[in-house]
C-alpha cells in the first residue's frame, strides 16, 4: 500500500484520466492526496553535474559547477574548456583539447551504469498520481510532490511552480520531448529542493534562451541548454549535451 500525504494544490478543474488526476489550471485551492515517493538513487552518477555517453559541445562562455564526465567517448569529444568547469573533467583518455582531463575509465563505466539504472528507476515507477496533466502543457501550474506521467511530450510555456517541503520528491515521467520556452522558470517553493526533483524524458530536452530549470534531468537522448539558460540540477544524458553560454550548477546535497 502506498503512503499518502495531503497537499494543497491550486486547481480549477479536476477530472479523472487513466490512473490519476489531470489538473487543468491554477487559480483556486483544492486538496489533492498524492503518494510519497522515494528519491531516485543516482549512485555514482550523482557525483557528476554533467554526464554523457556521446559528447558535449559548447558555445563559450559556459559555467559548470561540479564534475563533468563522458564515457565511452574520449576527451576529443568534449568541447568544453577547462576554465569553464569548477570541478574535475573525467574522460576515458586525456586526448583532444582537454589537458585538464582526468583519465579514469573504471570510474566512468560505473557512473554511466548508475545513470542507466537511475533512468530505469525513474521510468519504471508505477501507479502515477497524475496522468497527462494539462495534455502535456504545464506552464502556469503549481505541482504538488508525487509521481507524474505523460504519454506525450511536455511543454513549459510559462513559469511552473513545484511546491513542497525540503523532503518532498517529484518524479516526472515523460514519454516524448521536454521543452521549456525562452525566459521561463521552474520555481521551487515551500523549502523544496532541486536534489529531490527528477525529470525522466525519453525524448530530447531543450531549455530555452534565458530560461531557468530545477532538478535532475535523466534523458534517453540529448539535452540542449540554449543561450544564457541555467539549471540548478544535473544533466545526465545517454547521448549528448549542448551548452550555449549556459550555467549548470550541481544542487546542494
Amino acid at each position: 500500500m502506498r503512503l499518502k500525504t495531503l497537499y494543497v494544490v491550486p486547481v480549477v478543474v479536476l477530472s479523472m484520466l487513466g490512473a490519476g488526476i489531470a489538473v487543468a489550471s491554477a487559480t483556486t485551492a483544492s486538496a489533492a492526496t498524492y503518494s510519497i515517493q522515494a528519491p531516485v538513487n543516482l549512485g555514482s552518477a550523482g557525483d557528476f553535474t554533467i554526464l554523457v555517453k556521446s559528447g558535449i559541445t559548447d558555445v563559450r562562455q559556459s559555467t559548470v559547477v561540479g564534475n563533468v564526465g563522458a564515457s565511452p567517448i574520449t576527451g576529443a569529444a568534449l568541447l568544453l574548456g577547462c576554465d569553464e568547469v569548477t570541478g574535475y573533467i573525467y574522460t576515458t583518455d586525456a586526448a583532444g583539447p582537454l589537458p585538464c582531463a582526468v583519465t579514469d575509465p573504471t570510474l566512468l563505466t560505473a557512473a554511466v551504469g548508475d545513470m542507466q539504472t537511475a533512468y530505469n528507476d525513474a521510468a519504471g515507477r508505477t501507479d502515477p498520481d497524475v496522468f497527462n496533466l494539462g495534455a502535456g502543457e504545464i506552464g502556469g501550474l503549481t505541482l504538488a510532490p508525487g509521481l507524474y506521467k505523460w504519454n506525450t511530450g511536455v511543454s513549459i510555456s510559462n513559469d511552473v511552480t513545484l511546491a513542497g517541503g525540503p523532503n518532498a520528491v517529484w518524479i516526472l515521467q515523460i514519454a516524448g520531448t521536454l521543452q521549456e520556452a525562452h525566459a521561463v522558470n521552474v520555481i521551487l517553493t515551500g523549502g523544496a529542493q532541486a536534489k529531490n526533483v527528477f525529470w525522466q524524458s525519453a525524448g530530447a530536452v531543450s531549455i530555452g534562451t534565458a530560461a531557468h530549470f530545477e532538478g535532475t534531468i535523466l534523458s534517453q537522448t540529448m539535452i540542449a541548454m540554449k543561450t544564457k539558460s541555467s539549471i540548478n540540477g544535473r544533466l545526465l544524458a545517454q547521448t549528448a549535451v549542448t551548452l550555449q553560454m549556459a550555467t549548470v550548477t550541481q544542487p546542494a546535497l
